[in-house]
C-alpha cells in the first residue's frame, strides 16, 4: 500500500475542503490511501481567532481530525502540504509544526519522498505562487522531491478567470471575506495533484 499523508492548516475550512479533494485523487491511485491529519493550532491564534464565527464553524467540522504528529511523517510514502496564505508566506502553525521536524532533517528521514503543496488566498494577488514555492524551500531541505502542476494535466490554469490553481500547486481563492467556496475547477486541480503525487510514490517505493 501507498501511504500518502495529508498535513494541513486550515483555519476558515477552504484549505480543508481542498484537503478533501486532494484525498479523493490519492485514493483513485489503485494501491494508494489517503491520511489527513490537520496541524495543531498555536495558543496565540487560539485567543485571537475564538471570538470569530466563521473560524468557529469552520474548526467544528474539523474536529475529527487528528492532529499532525512527527510519527506521521515517517508512516507517509508521500507528503502533499495544505497551506494557507499569510502575507505571502506559509502561516505560523505549518513553520512551527516543520521546525519541530529538525530530527527528521537530521537523520534524512524525509529524503527521497515525493511532496507538494496546495494552498489558499483570499485573492488571486494575495500569494497564490509564493505561498507555495517559499513553502518548497524547506521541503527541499528536508530532501523530498518537490511534485508540481503541469499545464498539460490541467487546462484549466489556461484562463483569466480569478480562480486558484499553477505550475506550482493546487490552489484556492477565499475571496476578500472569506466567503467563496473552492470551486469545481480548483477542486479538479487538487484531486490531479494528490494523484499525481500518488502514482510517483508508488513508483518509487516500488524501485525500493
Amino acid at each position: 500500500m501507498t501511504k500518502i499523508l495529508i498535513p494541513y492548516y486550515s483555519a476558515y475550512g477552504h484549505i480543508y475542503t481542498m484537503a478533501q479533494a486532494v484525498a479523493k485523487g490519492v485514493e483513485k491511485v489503485e494501491g494508494s490511501t489517503a491520511k489527513l491529519v490537520k496541524i495543531p493550532e498555536i495558543e496565540v491564534a487560539k485567543q485571537a481567532l475564538s471570538t470569530q464565527e466563521y473560524y468557529v464553524k469552520a474548526q467544528a467540522v474539523q474536529n475529527d481530525v487528528p492532529e499532525a504528529t512527527l510519527d506521521d511523517l515517517d508512516w507517509a510514502d508521500g507528503i502533499i502540504w495544505g497551506v494557507s496564505s499569510r502575507y505571502g508566506l506559509m502561516p505560523a502553525q505549518m513553520k512551527q509544526f516543520l521546525d519541530s521536524a529538525g530530527g527528521k532533517w537530521m537523520t534524512g528521514a524525509l529524503e527521497g519522498k515525493p511532496t507538494a503543496v496546495f494552498n489558499s488566498t483570499g485573492s488571486i494577488h494575495g500569494g497564490q505562487e509564493s505561498a507555495i514555492l517559499t513553502t518548497a524551500i524547506s521541503l527541499l531541505h528536508f530532501g523530498m522531491i518537490f511534485v508540481g502542476l503541469p499545464y498539460g494535466e490541467n487546462q484549466e490554469q489556461l484562463t483569466a478567470d480569478g480562480i486558484g490553481g499553477s505550475p506550482y500547486g493546487a490552489s484556492t481563492v477565499a475571496g476578500p471575506d472569506g466567503s467563496l467556496i473552492p470551486n469545481e475547477r480548483e477542486l479538479l486541480m487538487a484531486e490531479r495533484l494528490g494523484s499525481r503525487v500518488a502514482r510517483i510514490a508508488k513508483a518509487l517505493k516500488s524501485e525500493k
